[in-house]
């Protein structure tokens, strides 16, 4: 019918007849008395399915696409009899027939240059569903995307379908990252902030035992269950995978004193100058990659940022031994000079544990004493903090839990002495805390991964969190321009010869040197 349509010179007939059933019902009494809001819920409705005929009958128009030119495979042959095939697109208005020639010949695959002019997607759903499926998987649940496919769109999509598509939303994440390089140029280097920062941590998420590495998989199939429907107390150490979260961005030097940290911590805040924010931040996770590659993936990043090593480079830690030992490795394999900076905020957490074992929880006695060794600490001097912490323990014969909480403050002060120089840190401008990737592990991780009851596929967390973090670093309009190039290259310009399709004729004419095929 659409192929009759643009014969006869009415290439948009269907639209029109849409368009003028409209104006007839816009016109109608009924309408006349409507609230603006159902009249604009009918609007949405029945201006969609006028879409959806416009987007047909330019289809219509654009088919059967026969070629300019000589059709010619990846393998050399010439496919020289053409078929009128038809298929299915789900746009976002709805379901339109996209009709196209392929060109075929003995013992070779069909071609469909049409399909390479359009760009389409190898399955049912357009690369436009697509793309507003990802943006809601990664915003929401799979039960509340489908929904709001549903509401929002033509393009009613099933939960497994709607999972599906947001791992081959993600397939390029990588490879868009590999191919996205900054200039060399020192001038572009020197536009930014002066220090470069890498941080990563882990955060754990719920899997399907099927998914867990190899060593969580074997203790949670040999666990115990108590009960049948949940798991019960203990048995929930096993059914996590740790993501390796990592951020990088540049940001500009603050010069502080220890007693300026002391105010910052305080409750009541006073009105002081403006600290510089992170620029260019990009932060990601993965479930898939080991923690040796995601924090390789941050310096070569990091190197992007600055290429001719002009900045100063800060590493900040939460004290995490794998994570020390790969960041020295890379920094000794790059020759990058790396400050380790060990996160303020963890220290205060063990100092605040020790205080309570030498105050009562809650008083001014307690954070009293924690301020003061927080000041000693960030003036370089840990290790005496430690000592002191010790000797009062000993002389107040303390045991059980509260000297378990002073050993434990006392020790770890101790072990990560060489990357408490706070005082050299804030002389120099440095940051001195892990807010950014604290706040990444919450935002791409926690809010989403972390829902009640379930479970991730390997594959399907990995692909949400590839998404979350395109959005987190405000990279996913980019990556999804560089996504659809990518697609065009595996789907239609690999299959043909020197990766060019041919190019297609509107006019529905015959090819002159084609032998069609009825």
């Amino acid at each position: 019918m659409e192929a009759q349509a643009v014969l006869t010179g009415k290439p948009f007939a269907k639209a029109e007849e849409k368009f003028e059933e409209l104006k007839l019902r816009l016109s109608a009494k009924e309408s006349l008395e409507m609230r603006h809001s159902d009249l604009e819920r009918m609007l949405e409705s029945e201006g969609r399915e006028l879409l959806r005929r416009l987007y047909q009958d330019h289809l219509a128009l654009r088919g059967p696409g026969p070629a300019k030119e000589p059709v010619v495979g990846n393998d050399g042959v010439e496919r020289t009899h053409c078929r009128l095939h038809s298929r299915q697109l789900m746009s976002l208005f709805g379901e339109v027939k996209v009709s196209r020639l392929g060109y075929g010949a003995k013992g070779t695959t069909s071609l469909h240059p049409l399909d390479a002019a359009l760009n389409l997607p190898d399955e049912k759903y357009s690369l436009e569903v697509r793309r507003r499926a990802a943006e809601f998987v990664a915003k929401n649940s799979y039960d509340e995307a489908v929904e709001t496919l549903a509401k929002t769109t033509g393009a009613p999509v099933p939960k497994r379908q709607v999972e599906q598509l947001a791992v081959r939303a993600a397939r390029d994440f990588d490879a868009f990252y590999e191919a996205r390089q900054v200039s060399p140029d020192p001038d572009a280097s020197r536009s930014t902030g002066e220090i470069v920062v890498i941080t990563a941590d882990g955060k754990g998420v719920a899997m399907r035992t099927e998914d867990l590495r190899e060593g969580t998989k074997k203790a949670a199939e040999e666990r115990q269950h108590k009960l049948s429907k949940r798991l019960s107390k203990g048995e929930k150490k096993n059914a996590k995978r740790m993501a390796t979260v990592a951020a990088v961005y540049t940001i500009a030097t603050f010069t502080r004193a220890p007693e300026d940290i002391v105010k910052d911590l305080s409750p009541v805040k006073e009105v002081g100058v403006e600290r510089p924010r992170p620029e260019n931040k990009r932060v990601w996770a993965s479930l898939e990659k080991p923690p040796q590659e995601v924090i390789g993936e941050a310096m070569h990043e990091a190197l992007q940022r600055d290429p001719c090593l002009l900045k100063k480079w800060v590493a900040l830690v939460d004290g995490n031994p794998t994570q020390l030992r790969i960041m020295a490795e890379l920094a000794e394999k790059h020759g990058v000079q790396l400050r380790v900076v060990l996160d303020l905020i963890h220290v205060l957490e063990y100092l605040w544990k020790a205080s309570y074992a030498f105050n009562p929880e809650g008083t001014p006695q307690a954070e009293s004493w924690v301020t003061e060794r927080l000041l000693q600490i960030l003036q370089g001097r840990s290790s005496q903090v430690a000592g002191g912490i010790r000797r009062s323990a000993t002389r107040r014969h303390l045991d059980g839990e509260a000297r378990k909480a002073a050993d434990e403050c006392a020790n770890y002060l101790l072990k990560y002495a060489a990357y408490l120089r706070y005082d050299i840190y804030l002389a120099e401008g440095l940051p001195i805390s892990t807010g950014v990737i604290e706040g990444a592990c919450r935002h791409l991780v926690k809010d989403r991964m972390d829902i009640t009851g379930a479970r991730w596929s390997l594959q399907g967390g990995e692909a949400v969190l590839k998404l979350r973090s395109l959005r987190a670093s405000r990279d996913f309009e980019e990556y999804w321009s560089f996504h659809e190039a990518q697609e065009l290259k595996r789907n239609h310009e690999a299959p043909y010869a020197n990766g060019r399709p041919p190019l297609c004729s509107t006019s529905g004419l015959r090819a002159p040197h084609l032998h069609l095929v009825m």
